[in-house]
């Protein structure tokens, strides 16, 4: 039996504007799945994502989605994938509910298949009660909630989000993390680009990181807190200013000798223990300074990938 393709398969991509690299030789090979994009403002994150589903032409290298080539298999690709954007782009002048059956229809549903659709996703988003109001007057996490539910209308293969929780309260950023689960559960792929890493964290099955036009790390997110190094013991003095820090491997023992070091060394002080986190091996594979994206300052120098 033929194995399914890979969800993207991307080998040397290339994009710049003018004169200035965006994405430079790129390397991404993701299995179907839910995955995270993070990388920092400028790192060239909008303009893989513009590539991905079809919007932007890239320059160089090969791209794959779902096994399509998104220029040749362009329109076919289009049917299989959605893409939810940063900023709403629902009609203010509709009701959400007409705002739904009418992308329903424009993803070639009929009319009644639409309205089914329509309703189910007001009830799977707590938008029922809005129903009859327009977009326009809504908050602007739900108006949020209301362009992720028409994006899923049409069943895709791949959903692309775009940070897909900006704006978004406690409780609808919760329904969404459950409405994600759920499409995986489905079999759906999920390719998002968050700048909440505990979302990463809790969602993705891998995450991979861009920085500067090019992936430098990958992986489950317990492999990327592992390049940063194990747990490390903070000593606290009594006003809570950090006296020293103790590396350790984040074994057991480990962490039991380095506590009985610092009780040891500053006995009316403090201890604690701080485990590596995504904010930390975000900072560690990510300089900050000037970048070539179109979004961003000038090229800034190079920086040595990071093999994983």
């Amino acid at each position: 039996m033929t194995a399914p393709p890979p969800l993207l398969e991307i080998r040397g991509l290339r994009k710049s504007y003018g004169t200035r690299p965006v994405l430079d030789g790129l390397d991404l090979v993701l299995p179907p799945g839910i995955h995270a994009l993070l990388g920092p403002n400028g790192a060239g994150k909008t303009t893989l994502i513009k590539i991905l589903s079809t919007l932007l032409p890239h320059d160089g290298g090969t791209v794959r989605v779902l096994g399509l080539d998104p220029r040749r298999d362009r329109r076919r690709l289009q049917g299989l994938l959605s893409l939810t954007g940063q900023f709403a782009a629902v009609d203010g002048a509709l009701t959400c509910t007409e705002n739904l059956e009418m992308i329903g229809r424009l993803f070639g549903l009929p009319g009644s298949l639409a309205r089914t659709r329509a309703a189910e996703q007001l009830e799977r988003f707590e938008l029922t009660r809005a129903r009859s109001t327009r977009a326009a007057t809504l908050s602007g996490g739900m108006r949020r909630k209301l362009d992720i539910a028409a994006g899923l209308l049409s069943r895709p293969r791949l959903v692309i989000l775009d940070e897909p929780t900006t704006g978004l309260d406690t409780r609808s950023r919760q329904v969404l993390w459950e409405e994600i689960r759920g499409l995986a559960a489905e079999g759906t792929s999920v390719l998002l680009t968050t700048q909440y890493l505990e979302e990463a964290d809790a969602l993705a099955e891998q995450v991979h990181v861009l920085d500067r036009g090019r992936i430098v790390a990958g992986g489950t997110t317990q492999e990327l807190k592992a390049l940063v190094g194990g747990a490390v013991v903070r000593i606290l003095d009594q006003d809570g200013a950090v006296l020293e820090e103790l590396a350790t491997t984040g074994t057991a023992p480990d962490l039991a000798a380095r506590l009985a070091e610092a009780a040891h060394r500053f006995p009316t002080a403090t201890a604690s223990i701080h485990r590596p986190t995504l904010d930390d091996v975000f900072l560690h594979l990510t300089e900050a300074g000037p970048s070539a994206d179109p979004d961003g300052a000038a090229t800034a120098p190079s920086v040595a990938p990071v093999r994983v």
